[in-house]
């Protein structure tokens, strides 16, 4: 991701935030359907060993703070999930399968989008991604527990506005994965813990 220039990337913003590309000319004005789901991928910093004593260059941790500085907060901000991944050793490949299989993972997936569905008819919006005000209120609202979490993070956190309304529906979306009925504390943590927090100077 970071080796694309941080214009282009921050022209992908409002297309995020919006699901449509605006296209002006001269002499027309079009607009395009443009819902997608981004997926990247960046290393931590140039050489790609920040972390690794023995591997990371000498100005690191600062060097990890100046390439993520590529990519803008507001296009963070537009990124519901940022998954830290650790390298893989030897070791690591010896290791026993997960308990749950990929089979397993589509098919709790699948029963969740079902339950989208149906909440479709009532909300308007057919996937999570969609709900908005009310009712991203009605069916995405935690339980007080997790209220308060949420509350206490957002000042902690200094979530924007936008973050606030899409940590909802992550949440939404984890508790949906785990076929629970209302958003608990238990799926606000989890959400909350998929924000990308800025690299330490």
């Amino acid at each position: 991701m970071l080796e694309f220039q941080r214009a282009v990337l921050d022209s992908l913003r409002q297309p995020l935030e919006t699901g449509k590309v605006d296209v002006a000319r001269a002499n027309a004005h079009v607009s395009f359907p443009a819902n997608v789901q981004l997926v990247a991928a960046m290393n931590p910093c140039r050489c790609g060993h920040l972390g690794d004593p023995a591997l990371a260059c000498s100005r690191a941790p600062r060097c990890a703070a100046d390439y993520q500085g590529k990519v803008s907060g507001p296009m963070l901000d537009r990124i519901d999930l940022h998954v830290e991944v650790d390298p893989v050793s030897a070791a690591d490949l010896a290791l026993p399968p997960p308990a749950e299989s990929s089979a397993d993972v589509a098919a709790r997936v699948a029963a969740a989008r079902d339950r989208q569905t149906a909440r479709a008819e009532a909300s308007g919006a057919r996937t999570n991604a969609e709900l908005d005000g009310d009712a991203l209120e009605e069916f995405a609202g935690p339980d007080e527990a997790g209220r308060a979490l949420l509350m206490q993070a957002a000042t902690a956190m200094r979530l924007s506005a936008r973050s606030y309304t899409r940590m909802l529906r992550v949440a939404r979306t984890i508790a949906d994965l785990s076929a629970s009925e209302r958003v608990g504390r238990i799926h606000v943590a989890e959400a909350l813990s998929y924000r990308r927090q800025p690299p330490r100077a």
